[in-house]
């Protein structure tokens, strides 16, 4: 091993790509209150009163609105829990995940 230089191993490269996201997507109703779609948004959604009155006002003029974008297993969990919540107090609110 006299005079040989050691040898210098080099760590593969890794990549991590980032999971692809999904809107989670609330449907207009002509039963679903406004205040009821206000408070599922700040309550599931963590939006701030103003923003949540903004995207229900979409919801309301366009007949949907983006709530969230989350990986695929975080939006259907959302889309379940908001059903769920809306079901009990006996709204026929509809939420889907769509794809970007």
């Amino acid at each position: 091993m006299s005079g040989s230089s050691p040898k210098i191993y080099k760590r593969p490269k890794i990549t991590v790509s980032q999971p692809p996201l999904y809107n989670v997507v609330m449907l207009n109703d002509d039963y679903t209150t406004m205040e009821f779609v206000v408070w599922i948004l700040t309550r599931f959604f963590e939006k701030e009163c103003g923003e949540a009155f903004e995207i229900m006002m979409s919801i309301h003029t366009t007949g949907k609105g983006v709530a969230g974008r989350y990986v695929l297993d975080i939006a259907e969990s959302k889309v379940a829990l908001v059903t769920e919540e809306a079901r009990k107090r006996g709204f026929p609110l509809k939420c889907v995940v769509e794809g970007e």
